[in-house]
């Protein structure tokens, strides 16, 4: 990559005695460095998603398998709701008959909806391998352009950081099964955004306009994600505002401006999706247990290397990996980042910036209990003293605090590499104005050039371990033919329910959930993979399980066919009336023995229809 000046445009900090900015440059189109850059991120978008297309019909995540098969019914979910013009933000097409809140669950509409043409020619498994390696691929581009026009000059620099925000260890991590959480390629722009607020001959209602739309979109991509964005914008704003004063005074009038008209259209825009999330039918108030609450980050995950990275080893998953890999940079890049930051502090603003978010993300991310190499110790963390029940508090996880850690280190790269860049070059005299850069000052003279092959080497050498490999995945047999080919369809009328055995949920229910996603959600279903209330208000997985469905878990975790009562009879039947059952449906699966001598114990005798046994149960009203 050319490391030569790039455009830069007019940053959002003041001048200062530790800053040597340039002139504003006029615009240019896309040089060539920004080609060869995204055409390298979708490489690697390519390499991480490279085991799915091997059999993308027949493969899921080996991590999280189960999340897979819910963000593939999830791409069905949108491709239903445009077809049928129904409401995306609810479904009785799983948990029948109560149905599930897609806003109260990571839904990925700003993805699923726009996509459904995708899903309705090529089917969910294509397009959610297709948008993982997008996803990927677009938050490296669009941190590469924040860094390049907004932060630093050397294209090879805005490179590096965009790699790393992109497909960072914690990214990566997500991307066994979560795609929501590397959909993350409108935060750069939206964090671009908001550092511009307020400058002088910018227009306040444009900017605040722009902010709100790109707000209100990544509410139907990730609110976890924006939340944490948000919390890393207000702590940039009041480390530069600490910093910079004077400057931050001359801007508040219009930043306060912008954001509040920004901040007015996305509550204007989604008033009515998150009112639906907190308050519609199958909402719910926290998790029960604050279950993620406890969930901090490992004090030595931090210079550990991550499991699915060249360096990478499972055995250590095993010791400290009890939470998500949100950090786990490995000890290089940790020493580098560290060197990075004490050279770079006394005479960048924006490095300085980031030291804070590292040191404040860092801590909030340990939880309530500091854990050192997969052991809890007796000091407490500081979210010991924050209570499990305030509101957004309570569904938070610690741990993900530290994905704004990596951000900050991406950023750090960028910014070392930038200034190494410039090693030796003449100092340009800085201008007196409120919109003067925050790169690094240039270092001249010849007998600092050393500094630049040393700290290249340093910067590669601390990130090459890092870089990905292809995603385990792992092959999953396809739903029954009977299911596929529509034999089912004589059998479900219209306002009834096809009962899978297993029932779908959150343990069991990889095969039979997705009988609905690769179906397009033809028939209802019962259970399901998502949260919901249960009966005091709070959050929990899956559905509440009634009796028969907790009988048929118990038989395939014993493999024995338990002794069953009239009871029993009785609640299977009142559980398929509740379910509004036409039809139970049991396919191949490995207990599919012990599973058809219950089913025929409670039901009688079923029918051998294609490749499935079938108990119609219509009479039963």
């Amino acid at each position: 990559m050319n490391s030569d000046p790039a455009p830069v445009a007019a940053p959002a900090t003041a001048a200062g005695p530790d800053t040597a900015p340039a002139p504003r440059p006029p615009r240019r189109r896309p040089a060539r460095a920004d080609v060869l850059a995204i055409g390298a991120y979708v490489l690697l978008g390519v390499l991480v998603c490279l085991n799915y297309w091997g059999d993308v019909q027949h493969r899921v995540s080996s991590h999280l398998p189960t999340d897979h098969s819910w963000f593939e019914w999830l791409f069905a979910h949108g491709a239903y709701s445009v077809l049928h013009l129904e409401n995306p933000l609810f479904t009785t097409r799983q948990n029948a008959p109560d149905g599930v809140n897609m806003m109260a669950n990571t839904s990925l509409l700003g993805a699923t909806i726009p996509l459904a043409p995708v899903t309705l020619l090529f089917g969910p498994q294509v397009t959610y391998a297709l948008y993982l390696g997008g996803a990927l691929t677009a938050t490296a581009a669009t941190s590469y352009w924040m860094l390049s026009r907004h932060l630093v000059r050397s294209r090879a620099a805005a490179f590096l950081g965009g790699a790393f925000l992109g497909f960072a260890p914690g990214i990566v991590h997500h991307a066994n099964g979560q795609p929501n959480f590397v959909s993350n390629y409108l935060l750069p722009v939206i964090v671009a955004r908001v550092l511009r607020l307020g400058e002088p001959e910018r227009s306040w209602r444009r900017d605040g306009i722009v902010l709100g739309l790109l707000v209100a979109y990544q509410i139907f991509v990730n609110e976890e994600m924006l939340l944490l964005t948000a919390l890393a914008c207000l702590v940039v704003v009041l480390a530069y505002a600490a910093q910079r004063p004077r400057a931050a005074w001359a801007r508040a009038r219009g930043f306060l401006a912008a954001l509040g008209l920004g901040g007015g259209l996305t509550l204007l825009l989604t008033a009515y999706p998150v009112w639906f999330q907190f308050n519609g039918p199958q909402s719910y108030r926290g998790l029960q247990g604050g279950v993620f609450h406890s969930w901090g980050e490992d004090l030595v995950a931090f210079v550990t290397f991550p499991r699915d990275t060249i360096a990478g080893d499972e055995a250590v998953e095993k010791t400290i990996g009890l939470t998500e890999q949100n950090t786990w940079f490995g000890w290089p890049l940790v020493l580098v980042a560290l060197v990075a930051l004490v050279l770079l502090v006394r005479r960048s603003l924006a490095a300085r910036i980031v030291a804070v978010l590292v040191v404040v993300f860092s801590v909030a991310a340990i939880g309530p209990v500091v854990r050192f190499d997969g052991v809890e110790t007796d000091v407490d963390g500081p979210w010991s003293h924050i209570p499990d029940d305030l509101p957004l508090v309570e569904m938070m996880m610690p741990t993900r605090l530290a994905l704004v850690v990596a951000a900050a280190v991406g950023v750090l790269l960028a910014l070392a590499w930038d200034a190494l860049a410039r090693t030796g070059a003449p100092r340009v005299p800085a201008p007196r104005t409120p919109e003067a850069a925050i790169a690094p000052a240039r270092a001249a003279g010849p007998a600092r050039r050393w500094l630049r092959p040393v700290g290249y080497a340093a910067l590669a050498l601390a990130v090459l371990p890092l870089v990905p490999r292809p995603l385990p995945a792992q092959h999953v047999d396809p739903p029954p033919h009977f299911i596929t080919a529509g034999g089912w369809r004589p059998y479900v009328p219209e306002g009834r329910t096809l009962v899978p055995v297993p029932i779908p949920s959150n343990v069991h229910g990889l095969p039979t959930l997705r009988w609905s996603a690769l179906t397009g959600h033809e028939f209802p279903v019962p259970g399901g993979y998502f949260i919901g209330p249960n009966e005091l208000g709070e959050g929990t997985f899956g559905a509440p399980n009634r009796p028969t469905s907790t009988l048929i878990y118990s038989t395939m975790d014993s493999g024995t066919l338990p002794a069953l009562t009239e009871e029993n009879r009785r609640q299977a039947v009142a559980d398929l009336r509740y379910w509004r059952a036409s039809v139970v449906v049991l396919g191949a699966h490995p207990r599919e023995g012990v599973l058809r001598e219950l089913m025929t114990a409670l039901l009688g005798p079923p029918q051998r229809v294609d490749d499935v046994w079938l108990w119609d149960v219509r009479p039963l009203g």
